[in-house]
């Protein structure tokens, strides 16, 4: 039943240009690890990444993040051990490179 709950979330993924979409969805997927990876983020980088790679004026961008995020939030469910360690290992690699956490 989750997977399918997914695959909605994803059909509506569209609508802010392909940057801006996949914008959207990679910070929705790191955002989505933060807790189940047990990272904590800075605040204000988030804020820094956004500024530097969202256009102002895109209204959609916070829908197409909640899509993303709510999506990879399932999915780490459902995850093995073995996936979350892999998963989290690369999400505290950007996590760390974009200075969301030392």
């Amino acid at each position: 039943m989750r997977k399918w709950i997914v695959a909605a979330l994803a059909v509506g993924f569209t609508g802010g240009g392909a940057q801006a979409d996949e914008v959207a969805r990679q910070l929705g997927y790191v955002l989505a690890s933060e807790a189940p990876c047990g990272m904590v983020f800075d605040q204000a980088a988030i804020e820094r990444y956004i500024e530097d790679n969202v256009d102002a004026a895109d209204m959609g961008f916070a829908r197409r993040l909640t899509t993303s995020s709510t999506a990879m939030t399932l999915y780490l469910e459902d995850y093995t051990a073995s996936q979350k360690t892999a998963h989290c290992a690369q999400m505290r690699r950007v996590a760390k490179t974009y200075g969301f956490i030392d």
